[in-house]
């Protein structure tokens, strides 16, 4: 009975270092965007099965994949080089609309 009690207490203290474990290093963003073939697969798999690619990972590939669709920078806005002074106005009144069908009486 001593004997087993030490055996189930060797193999809980087992498992429990192998679940404390460091988690696995994930793949920065710098070198996702540089490298596109690697960004392409780790996407399908962050869309295939999220939880075990793990949130940081994915995203990383999301930060990755957003720097490259629009540059490092972000979006660029370029606003008018000049602004109307007044709103546009009508030059004809709209027209009406037609009357929606009358449902048949039974």
């Amino acid at each position: 009975m001593k004997q087993s009690l030490s055996m189930i207490l060797a193999a809980v203290t087992a498992l429990l270092l192998v679940a404390c474990g460091k988690p696995a290093p994930i793949e920065s963003v710098e070198s996702l965007v540089a490298n596109p073939e690697r960004l392409k697969e780790l996407r399908a798999q962050c869309k295939a099965d999220h939880a075990k690619v793990g949130d940081a990972q994915c995203n990383a590939v999301a930060e990755a994949t957003r720097q490259r669709f629009f540059g490092s920078d972000g979006p660029k806005y370029t606003p008018p080089s000049s602004l109307p002074t007044s709103p546009p106005t009508a030059s004809a009144p709209a027209a009406p609309s037609p009357a929606p069908p009358s449902a048949p009486k039974e």
